[in-house]
């Protein structure tokens, strides 16, 4: 007969388990929507894909070559047929072709990702270090210090990146000529982007450290460890950092898809290799399929951080597995 224990270990796993499914299906739910979504707001843009297929708006094709790729494309047939096709292919893993390039849509994608990818990391790991930083230099010091350490963190939460961008274009760019103007490669082109990136996240981060490390500082253990004669800095890194960032990496889950949405508008405004230049000119010139692919890709990677983020709680904290 099995003991105790065990039946609480089967029951936490078969929890755990269910907990992992119901997530997983909810991952899949939402990529369907946006695929959905993303199908319709696709087909609802202006102008006549066969055209665009045959040279866009400059072009001058006759009615049997427009009617012929109508035909070989499907676009005649009706727009449920039409998304019916879509998401048959979808499910096979073909995001099918690009109007413009005439190249498969998901090696452009692999092709560009890259770039857009070290991006987002770089601006990850940026904001954390910019929300520490003031994390640990400005809370709980005198009343003026925090005051305006939670201020800066606010102000700077709510720029635009698309603005503050520009902004910083214009001053270390152009007027002290620090960094390369647009297009840069290196890590030099990489500064101003990933700066644009990780201010604002970094605002975010830092209230949600701020408020966990300001209640760490009051807790015994804390209290504690000074009265063992360890310095304030030791107290702050090796104690109160440790516990206040939990809320912080629940908050990286949700800004790791965010940045990589972002990112791709950011790289159009530095002219920066990537995904960004990639769906600009495919918006531009109604490439319906690169468009869908690169918006399915932002939302894949949204969910999955957000997933793995799930996962790590569950597994890191008991309280997560036996809850619900």
């Amino acid at each position: 007969m099995p003991s105790l224990s065990t039946k609480v270990g089967l029951w936490t796993r078969h929890r755990m388990l269910r907990r992992l499914v119901g997530r997983v299906a909810g991952v899949v739910g939402v990529l369907f929507a946006v695929s959905t979504l993303t199908f319709l707001a696709a087909h609802l843009m202006p102008g006549d894909p066969a055209l665009t297929i045959l040279g866009g708006a400059g072009s001058h094709p006759t009615r049997v070559e427009l009617l012929a790729i109508d035909r070989q494309y499907g676009f005649d047939k009706s727009l449920v047929v039409q998304y019916v096709t879509f998401t048959g292919h979808l499910l096979l893993g073909n995001l099918g072709t690009s109007y413009i390039l005439k190249e498969r849509v998901s090696t452009i994608i692999a092709q560009q990702m890259g770039p857009t990818f070290v991006l987002t990391i770089v601006s990850l790991v940026l904001s954390w270090v910019l929300a520490v930083g003031g994390t640990l230099l400005t809370a709980r010091r005198n009343r003026y210090t925090s005051a305006f350490g939670s201020g800066a963190e606010i102000f700077v939460a709510g720029l635009p990146q698309y603005w503050l961008g520009i902004i910083l274009m214009v001053v270390f760019a152009f007027r002290l000529r620090w960094f390369p103007v647009e297009g840069g490669t290196g890590v030099a082109g990489l500064v101003l982007p990933a700066l644009t990136l990780a201010i604002p996240l970094a605002g975010f981060i830092g209230q949600v450290t701020r408020d966990e490390f300001s209640s760490v500082m009051e807790q015994p253990f804390v209290l504690s460890a000074r009265t063992r004669g360890m310095g304030d800095t030791g107290v702050r890194v090796r104690h109160a950092l440790r516990h206040s960032i939990l809320p912080g990496i629940t908050l990286s889950g949700w800004a790791l898809g965010s940045l990589f949405s972002t990112a791709v508008i950011v790289e159009a405004v530095f002219a920066r290799q990537g995904l960004g230049q990639v769906l600009v000119n495919a918006v531009s010139q109604r490439d319906i399929p690169v468009v869908i692919g690169v918006t399915l890709l932002v939302a894949v990677v949204y969910v999955v951080a957000n997933l793995l983020v799930d996962l790590v709680y569950l597994v890191a904290d008991p309280r997560l597995r036996s809850a619900g």
